[in-house]
């Protein structure tokens, strides 16, 4: 019952998740029940993997030390009852065979692993880190924020670094935007530099826009920009080299994670979140796949 409960609790609001409980199974509990059950063992569990429990922490099919594990983090904006937004950190961890091809131009993956914290990255990265213990070669995919670069180098300098790709043509199209009159010339001239990142050619590109005379002084800005965001991160902008190994070049995935794990159950219109309510519920949702499996009981003994 406390799994169906947890279960019930991540998916929906909690006065809509005692609806669902008395209909389905013909459980009688209330939605403020079913909001202290989720608290409950949202922080038991946290705890538990603060304490290394193997028991409780999930894990993905080891496979051979030469499959890639991709760790991908990223931020978003979360509104608490202080009134205040406050930017919660997401990782999604998976294993390369879990990637599949459903499309020519789509790839899904079929089983991750989730970390969410509200809160910052002294408290977030150990959370993660607990998670990537085991496995071998890692491939990290993030956009330019600095804190999760920052992290991958001090923590795992072995571990090849990806720049979002997406990212990077972002930046082209932002200076585009400024630079030329014509749609159809920024178009075409955004896929010329696109389609040079993707063969390895990022030195050509450099070159172009440093070559450009800008236009305004909005282009002027946003090629600085670009040539500094490109210098930066150029040694993880290899993806031609990525994609001939079958490797990832975007973000998607943890893009996608922040849509299905966080905004459809803790950005409802009209919700606020305490800091330690949306960190259990957080804990919860990156447990979703195992409450069921879960023993309930065997959790509050091993706590205690």
């Amino acid at each position: 019952m406390q799994g169906l409960a947890c279960l019930v609790g991540q998916s929906v609001v909690y006065e809509e998740a005692s609806d669902l409980l008395s209909e389905l199974a013909g459980i009688a509990m209330s939605g403020m029940q079913i909001q202290r059950i989720c608290h409950h063992y949202g922080k038991t569990l946290d705890v538990l993997v603060e304490k290394d429990c193997g028991a409780v922490i999930p894990r993905l099919d080891t496979g051979k030390d030469e499959e890639g594990t991709y760790v991908m983090v990223d931020g978003s904006m979360l509104y608490t009852r202080t009134d205040e937004w406050k930017e919660f950190k997401l990782g999604r961890i998976f294993r390369q065979s879990q990637v599949v091809d459903i499309h020519t131009k789509r790839r899904e993956v079929l089983h991750s692993v989730y970390v969410g914290h509200l809160g910052g990255v002294n408290d977030f990265f150990p959370k993660l880190e607990r998670h990537l213990v085991g496995y071998g070669k890692k491939v990290i995919i993030g956009d330019g924020a600095k804190w999760i670069w920052n992290w991958a180098e001090d923590n795992y300098p072995d571990a090849l670094q990806i720049l979002d790709f997406y990212h990077a043509k972002e930046k082209l199209v932002l200076f585009a935007k400024h630079q030329f009159k014509e749609k159809e010339e920024r178009r075409g001239w955004v896929k010329e530099q696109a389609d040079r990142l993707l063969a390895d050619g990022l030195e050509k590109v450099l070159e172009i826009i440093r070559k450009c005379r800008a236009r305004n002084p909005e282009a002027r800005a946003t090629k600085q920009n670009v040539i500094h965001y490109f210098t930066e991160h150029d040694d993880r902008m290899m993806y031609g080299t990525y994609k001939a190994k079958g490797l990832m070049i975007g973000s998607g995935p943890i893009e996608a994670a922040h849509r299905s794990v966080i905004q459809q159950r803790m950005k409802l219109s009209g919700q606020k979140w305490s800091i330690d309510g949306a960190n259990a519920n957080l804990y919860l949702l990156g447990f979703s796949i195992h409450l069921a499996i879960l023993d309930f009981q065997t959790l509050d003994h091993v706590l205690a």
